[in-house]
This record gives C-alpha cells, structure tokens and sequence, in this order.
C-alpha cells in the first residue's frame, strides 16, 4: 500500500498551487497585472476522491501511477478567469500520483502570454525481476562477498541467497516555461524552454565471449531544450528567425559491474561508456508569402546547426594486466553540422484545379576526424588489430509534386509523385534514388456518403551494393541490409464514411494494403505484406443516448533468408503477426433522476508466428507470441446539486502475453547468460474509485 508520506513532497507543492490559483486569479497583481479587483468571471472546479487498486502490476502503472496495491488519493482541478482581455487558466491532473501535471496559462490577448507546466509520467517495465548485482555509487554494480564464479550459471553456488528483488522503472520529470510578447500588431517575440529529467534503472547486457549478464543498469539523464525568436508578419505573408538548442547531461561517463562468470585474470570487473553529454544549436529562417496571382502562397525555411560531443573517452581495458598503447586521443571531439533547406509553392492556376510543388535538402556533415584505435577482446586480450572510427555524413533530397482537380462536383482527382536521393558515405551503398507515383478519387454523392480510394508504386533503386566494403566490416557479401536493399513497394487504401438518412448514426470503414518485394536481396528480408481494416459505428439513440462500437484487423507476413555457414542461404523464416480488437460502449444521461451511465469496452490480442525450415535442420515452429489485453471502464455520475457531483467508477484489466524467451526462463535457466528472471507480464487488475467534483464561481 503507498503511504501518505510518499505523497508529501507532490501535494505540498501541488495543493499550494490549488489553492492559490483561485486568489491569484482575484487579485491578478500577483502575476504583475493591472487589473487587481475580483470582479465576475473566476470559474473552476475541484475534484477530489479515493482509488483502491487490486492487484501489482508494473505494466498497469505505467505511465498511471497505479502500480502496487492499496489506496491512492485522487486531487485534481481545473480554473479560469477572465476580465477586460487578460485571462488566466489553470489545470491540475492526479496531483497525488506519480503521474501528476499542473499547467497555468494567462495572458492578454495581442499583447502577452506565458505558460508554466510540469509533468511527471512514470515508467515501470517489470516488478518480477531480481538480481545479484548490488548498486555501488551511481554508476557501478558490484557482487555480494560470497559471491563463487563459476563456467556456467549452474555453478553458482550462492545465487539463490544472493537474489534480491529489483524492479525496472524510472520516472521522467518536464518543467516548460513558455512565452511570447507582442509589440506591436506585427511582431512577435516568443521563448520556449523545456527541462526534462530522467532517472531510474534499465536493462543491459555485458558479455564476455560467450557469456553474459543482464544488468540492472542505473542512469540519470537531462536535457535542456530552449526555442527562441521573433516574427514579422505582414499583410501578404511573415518571416522568421529564430534559435534552437539542446543540451544533454549524463551524471555517468562510465558504467562498470563485475563479472559473475570465471574471468582471465585481472578482467573481473567490465565498463560500457554511458551516453556522452551532447549539444546541438542551430539557427533557422522562415518565412512564407500570398502572391496576388492564382492564390499562391510560396513558403521557405533555411536552417544551420552543429552537433558537438567532448566527453572524455574510456581506456581501452579494465584490465590491468593487459598492456595497450595510449589513446590517439584523449576525446572524441565530434562534430557534425547539419543544413536544411526547404522550398513549397501551391498555387490554383485554374478554379478547379490546385497544384503544389516541395523541395527540401537535408545534409549532415560528420567532421569528426577519422583515427586508428586498438581492438582489445573482451579485456582478456589485445588483438593488435587497428580500427578506424568511420563517421557517417549523408544528403538527402526530396521533391513532391502534386496536382487536385475538380473533376465533377462530386468527384475529385489527386495525383503526385516524390522522389527522394540519398548520397552516404561509409556504407556498402553510396548512391540510392527512391521514386514514388500515387493516384487518388474522392467520391461524395451527398453530404451523408464520402468514398475514398488511393493507390500508388514505389521503387527504390541503389547504384550498387559494394560486398567487398560489407566483406570488410565483417558481414556476409551476399547479405543486404533492408534498409540499403532495393525494393519495390505497391500500396492502397480505401476509406468510406456514411451518415444514415434520417438517422443521427454515422459508419466509416477503411482498409489499407502494401506489398514490399526486396527481390534483389539474397540474405536479409525477402518480401513483406501487410492487410489493415477497420470499421467504426456511432449512434446518436437519443438526446440522453449515444453508442459506438468499433472493430479492426491487422496482419503483416514477411520472409527473410539467412546462411548459418556464411556462404549462401541454408535457412528461411516466415513470420506472421496477427492483431485483432474489438470494441464499443455508451453514455446515458438521467437515466435515473439526476444519473448518467458511462461505460466503455475493448478487447485487443495479437498472435506472432514464427515458422524456421533449414538445410541443416528440419522444419521447426517457434513456439507461438501472443497478448490479450481487455479493459473496462464503468462509471456512475451523481449531479447532487448544479454544483456539486458524485462519481463511482469501477476499472478493470487483464493483461497476458506469452513470450518464449521469457516464459519459465529463471536467472540459471540459461547455462552462459545470468538473467533477471522476468516473467510475461499476466495479470488481472480492478480499481475502485469514489470521488466528487465541486462548481465554484461563476459561468459566462
């Protein structure tokens, strides 16, 4: 059960804000305005109640806050005011969960406006995990002193006293502040910065040759995101300039563990550099201009940014034993500037037809400098090899153009085509060209009936795939990256829409196909199909009634071919993943004196199949992949009074997956890799909740 003091720090913070928005909003000279007497036009309402949560379960608290069993206590409120153009709103969202959020806006209209939010979204993974590893400072693992190494994990004597529970989550805190200032009728001044803070424990692999752990990995990142600049807007158009940066900070350069499996010597304790701390600036002009003529309206952005990362760089070893020569540098010292440019003109030189043509060139420009490093093997040896960093740059152009025409009052035509050139450097393909023509109708009778139907190619062509480049990076000549792969895509939707006569009801369906053939592809993906329909009802049955109900299917099939012997293909897969929901609910109101119903329903499952036929091997099945999710929501509202209403709701899911690589897979299942021993998620949870919601003020 959560305990009230775990809620301290949230509510006393967040109920200050609660409480003191309705003041501010009385005597706006709190925020520096002009207009401090209260007069009408303060409006807000106060939520407050209690949930009782059944069960555990990390996957159901994700993002919700309700993870462990017991009770939590629901506050939550929204507000405004409003007086002579300045206004002021509020909101605040499950200020007793880890998932809070507060937000308050004001300002005054063609003058100013400013935005203060803050957020908290929870992330939890898995709650059946555990491990040996204990948390030494915030960025090392460490094994328990009576800790035996040992070949294989069933050697490890003292595993099952050593477990201890460890859950994976983290939480991710936003702090934005944004604003704007206006001058004059025509300029604007505006500023965003955006904090957001991440910090928790993940998963990580560190192996050794044929042996690995997964490890509880802590981490503790930020990034600092700020947006600023100004506009000019005229009668005919506007420009902009404005400034962008970002800036990521990892309280780790290093993350080290000691190995659980029996090591050379001197390498029993490992290291994996962290996420290096990072920037990227940049500069951007844009702006758009209406011509006179054919309703045009032509539009430009231009943008110069670099990409920078100094952290200092690991030894090559932990190992003290093993002797390597000096790093050829002390830091990366990665660079990489970015340009941008984008160009688009609609016009309609005609009153029935529209045409519209984009152009944008993004390029990046890796400068970091190329060096050769040693290659040490899992800190048990220095190969006396030497590698080079390569670092990628890339240009990519994209053209579209597209036309739409009027054909008949009910019918309506569309075509375009794109095209898109990639130029790469340190890849087995350095030229690729990706052309794309589409066709569409749009057919509407009446106002009640609308139909849909879009279908196009697209094939995308490479000058030649260097095997000998592939050869050299240790791969398999005759695999081909998807990718880098030629492919042939043919695609189509359908969508239809339909009001009944004489009936508040409404029905859509769609449907959408896309065949992708990588013919030229010996290893690697083959082919890949992928079906979509959906249908979608909803019913106005009354003035006090509405339903809906929906449904959809999803399948995706592809082939991929692959060489056990690094020679020619000796092995193909099939895969097949399945996906179908269902769904539907309703809303009564007064159904009783005073009652309204709500209730909604769906129910999702996915099946993935995996069929293996090999030269070497006979046909297998790889045991199946599979997820049934159901969720209902129930939810009674009591209207006690105009301003004060009463609500019970009832919440229920059931969540099971099957997963092979987890089911039944302890920390020794496996003999060379020491898990944490997580289980497919499967559970059934119910949340009770009873609240009430409170009017004040008053309603213009």
């Amino acid at each position: 059960m959560k305990s009230l003091k775990q809620y301290k720090t949230g509510l006393l913070t967040t109920s200050l804000l609660m409480i003191a928005a309705p003041a501010l909003a009385a005597d706006p000279g709190g925020w520096n305005c002009q207009y401090c007497p209260f007069e009408d036009g303060y409006r807000a309402e106060y939520s407050a109640g209690v949930s009782n949560v059944s069960d555990d379960a990390a996957h159901f608290g994700d993002a919700t806050g309700y993870d462990e069993k017991g009770t939590y206590l629901n506050l939550g409120g929204s507000g405004s005011f409003a007086e002579k153009g300045y206004q002021l709103k509020w909101q605040a969202e499950d200020l007793a969960l880890d998932s809070r959020f507060i937000e308050v806006e004001g300002g005054k209209q063609g003058n100013y406006g400013y935005r203060v939010a803050y957020r908290e979204i929870p992330h939890h993974v898995f709650d059946t995990t555990s491990t040996v590893f204990l948390q030494d400072g915030s960025n090392s693992l460490v094994l328990p002193s009576d800790w035996v190494v040992a070949g294989q994990t069933n050697g490890f004597t003292a595993l099952d006293a050593s477990l201890v529970k460890q859950n994976i989550e983290s939480e991710r805190k936003i702090i934005e502040v944004d604003g704007h200032y206006l001058p004059s009728t025509k300029l604007k001044f505006f500023v965003d910065y955006r904090q957001q803070k991440r910090d928790g424990v993940d998963v990580t692999a560190g192996s050794f040759y044929a042996q690995s752990s997964l490890l509880p990995r802590p981490f503790d990142y930020s990034t600092d995101e700020v947006d600023l600049g100004l506009r000019y807007r005229g009668d005919d158009g506007y420009v902009q300039l404005a400034y962008y940066g970002s800036f990521f900070s990892d309280t780790s350069v290093d993350f080290l563990w000691n190995t659980p499996f029996t090591s050379a010597l001197g390498s029993t304790q490992a290291a994996l550099a962290q996420p290096p701390d990072n920037s990227f600036q940049q500069v951007a002009l844009s702006g758009s201009w209406r011509a006179p003529i054919y309703q045009t309206v032509a539009s430009f952005s231009a943008a110069r940014g670099t990409m920078k990362q100094d952290d200092a760089l690991l030894p090559y070893t932990t190992n003290p034993n093993l002797v390597t020569g000096a790093l050829p540098a002390q830091s990366l010292n990665g660079e990489v500037v970015t340009s941008n440019i984008a160009l688009t003109l609609t016009s309609r030189p005609i009153s029935k037809g529209r045409v519209t043509f984009a152009y944008r060139l993004d390029d990046r420009d890796n400068q970091t400098a190329q060096r050769e490093w040693s290659r040490v093997i899992a800190d048990t040896f220095n190969s006396g090899e030497l590698t080079t960093n390569l670092p990628y740059s890339f240009k990519r152009m994209r053209f579209n153009a597209r036309a739409d025409y009027d054909l008949f009052n009910s019918v309506k035509v569309s075509a375009g085509y794109d095209r898109t050139d990639f130029d790469r450097d340190f890849q087995e393909v350095a030229s690729q060209t990706e052309d794309s023509g589409w066709g569409q109708v749009r057919w509407r009778p009446s106002g009640l009936v609308e139909v849909k139907v879009r279908g196009g190619s697209a094939e995308r062509t490479i000058n030649s795939y260097d095997e000998a480049y592939a050869s050299g990076l240790g791969q398999n000549p005759l695999m081909r990256k998807f990718n880098l792969a030629y492919r042939y895509r043919e695609f189509g939707d359908l969508t239809a829409t339909a009001s009944l006569p004489n009936t508040p009801a409404s029905i859509t369906v769609s449907a959408l196909y896309a065949d992708d053939s990588y013919s030229h592809a010996l290893l690697g993906i083959n082919d890949s199909q992928k079906l979509e329909v959906s249908a979608d009802l909803s019913w106005a049955v009354s003035e006090k009634a509405s339903l809906y109900l929906m449904s959809g299917y999803e399948t995706v099939d592809s082939t991929q071919s692959g060489s056990e012997q690094f020679s020619f293909v000796d092995w193909q897969a099939d895969n097949a993943d399945t996906f179908n929901t269902v769904g539907g609910g309703f809303r009564v109101k007064n159904i009783a004196e005073k009652v309204d119903l709500q209730l909604d329903y769906s129910k999702s499952d996915g099946t993935t199949e995996i069929a293996l036929s090999s030269v070497n091997r006979n046909l297998s099945q790889l045991p199946d992949l599979s997820s049934t999710l159901d969720s209902l929501r129930f939810k009674v509202l009591y209207q006690q009074s105009e301003r004060l209403q009463l609500n019970l709701q009832l919440r229920y899911q059931s969540f099971t997956t099957e997963d092979w690589s987890l089911n039944g897979v302890e920390p020794a299942t496996i003999p060379t890799v020491l898990t944490l021993g997580a289980n497919p998620y499967d559970y059934d949870v119910y949340v009770i909740s009873l609240g009430f919601r409170y009017w004040i003020g008053t309603d213009k």
